[in-house]
């Protein structure tokens, strides 16, 4: 089963670091997002099987990303990995709190990111 990931960071480098880590035709599609606002584009038009979402960003930031995807029935049981430069245990406590699976401290190495996403799919609730 091919996984549809979507990419929400707004630094082009690591946005591209993060896409092409993941970006595997066997097993996963990744799509990108240069903001939380235009993830909100996004979501409409694909069924994504995971976010992975960085927390400091222009217009929408991660955290009110995660907060308007929990609310919403048709987007809550998406699994969320948070990637941040914001590794206090707080930052983290509050992620998980408003409902990501999983956060990643920048920098992260490939291996490591795609990790974490791997863990999304084996969580339980983790199929849709």
């Amino acid at each position: 089963m091919i996984r549809r990931i979507l990419v929400v960071e707004d630094s082009d480098a690591t946005r591209s670091l993060m896409v092409a880590s993941l970006d595997d035709p066997d097993r996963r599609e990744v799509f990108e997002a240069s903001s939380g606002f235009e993830a909100l584009r996004l979501l409409p038009r694909h069924v994504f099987d995971a976010i992975v979402t960085d927390v400091n960003m222009p217009d929408i930031n991660g955290l009110e990303l995660i907060g308007f995807l929990k609310s919403h029935p048709q987007y809550r049981s998406i699994p969320i990995l948070v990637v941040s430069t914001e590794v206090a245990a707080s930052d983290v406590e509050r992620a998980i709190a408003l409902g990501s699976q999983g956060y990643v401290p920048k920098p992260f190495t490939p291996d490591e990111l795609r990790a974490a996403v791997d863990r999304l799919f084996e969580s339980p609730g983790a199929s849709r």
